[in-house]
């Protein structure tokens, strides 16, 4: 039996444009169903794969044949009720569906549609793809540079004090092993036979003598080999490499006061486990802190952060204040790029809200590369958003967003970590 492997590069009638727009389409498909299914999913299963289904006319490549030109007459047998010149009436509504799967419909067109299955980390590609920090800065190629110095190996040259003694022992061992081994073997194998010849007493034997004579003349051409030679010396390698020195950390403030109801609960959990998820699967070296807040802030971890119980009235400073905090304590140092994602309904005390804005504005944005704030609610804004789009309008690395429903989570997310030429250039 023989196997035939089509190798080529398009198949036959298949042109090398077409198939790049149909896959273009296709993955616009995609995107299209995975963006739906975020608002469809339920919290715990949003990192899971999904079924995508695609409609046919959206699978079907066009190809270019060669068509039949001319005029032409043909008979066609069994036809017993049409004449040359006669027109064809279209087909009656209602008629003409066949008796197949397919979606077929009344108004002579229907649709059959391709479903198939990606996996988890094909789900996950395409939910963050074009995706990346604002404004993610590298800093290890200023002025004052920092270097690290580490084992790259051995050389065969190099100062005494680098010298690794058990490494040019072993090379010294495996030289001279490769160069007398053979003269070992006979050496051996003379001296066997020389001592059997001693046992019958024929010492004195010219054959005796001559075996005498090859073995002192092995022994002196094996000792001529240097124990040592400098072909066997080898140094320990070091080498420089400079340190990166940039850092990113993500602040997580969700509002858990009384007046976000659970639906609201849900959307702010939606988010941020969105976020979640696109921090570590898009950064290796990207650290989180939860603070969840009512009247109080706290700093959780991430199980407590999302499946807390805990409520209470609505401060919201005191999440801005325990983030300043932390941020003074232990994220001080200039190489820190510090992101922030705050979500709320909005309800806050009135006074508390301008405390809010000058926290922001003199102590929290100018340490920071970016601050999203996410207000989830179907009311009319109150006095924390009106005093967030005024803190927007000085300062760009703040950005205020506006959620009504699941539907509008993950265009938002898109929205806000939407990469652009700057952040492609200083990547992560």
């Amino acid at each position: 039996m023989a196997h035939f492997i089509d190798r080529r590069l398009n198949s036959k009638g298949k042109s090398t444009v077409n198939r790049q727009r149909f896959l273009k389409r296709y993955k616009q498909q995609i995107k299209r169903a995975v963006s739906d299914a975020v608002g469809n999913r339920s919290v715990t299963d949003l990192e899971t794969g999904e079924k995508i289904s695609i409609p046919t006319r959206d699978i079907s490549e066009p190809i270019f044949h060669t068509g039949k030109g001319g005029k032409r007459e043909m008979v066609h047998p069994g036809n017993d009720q049409f004449i040359a010149g006669d027109q064809i009436a279209r087909p009656p509504e209602g008629q003409g569906q066949g008796s197949g799967d397919g979606d077929a419909s009344d108004s002579g067109q229907g649709e059959d549609e391709f479903i198939f299955s990606i996996s988890k980390d094909e789900y996950l590609d395409l939910l963050f793809d074009d995706l990346a920090l604002p404004n993610l800065k590298k800093n290890q190629f200023d002025k004052a540079v920092l270097y690290e110095t580490y084992r790259a190996g051995f050389q065969t040259d190099g100062v005494p004090s680098n010298l690794d003694i058990v490494r040019s022992l072993k090379g010294s061992v495996a030289r001279r092993i490769a160069l007398s081994g053979s003269d070992r073997k006979k050496l051996k194998a003379l001296e066997e036979e020389r001592d059997e010849l001693a046992a019958k007493g024929m010492e004195n034997t010219d054959y005796y003598l001559s075996i005498s004579k090859e073995i002192e003349q092995l022994k002196a051409k094996i000792a001529k080999i240097p124990f040592i030679d400098t072909f066997d010396l080898r140094f320990k390698n070091y080498d420089k490499r400079p340190i990166p020195s940039s850092k990113a950390v993500m602040f997580c403030l969700m509002d858990v006061s009384g007046s976000m109801d659970q639906a609201t609960k849900d959307m702010a959990k939606r988010f941020y486990i969105l976020l979640y998820l696109f921090l570590t699967r898009t950064y290796e070296n990207v650290e989180v802190v939860y603070i969840r807040h009512h009247t109080q802030a706290k700093e959780v971890d991430e199980q407590e952060f999302f499946y807390s119980q805990e409520t209470g009235g609505t401060i919201v400073s005191s999440a801005l204040k325990l983030m300043d905090e932390i941020v003074r304590d232990r994220y001080s140092d200039a190489n820190w790029n510090i992101y922030a994602a705050q979500a709320s309904d909005g309800d806050n005390w009135a006074d508390d809200s301008p405390h809010c804005s000058e926290l922001l504005v003199k102590h929290i944005l100018p340490r920071l590369r970016y601050f999203a704030y996410i207000e989830i609610t179907e009311r009319q804004h109150q006095s924390l958003w009106r005093e967030y789009e005024s803190v927007a309008r000085v300062f760009d690395n703040f950005v205020c967003k506006h959620i009504q429903s699941q539907n509008d989570i993950y265009p938002v997310f898109r929205e806000l970590f939407k990469r652009t030429e700057l952040s492609s250039n200083q990547g992560a």
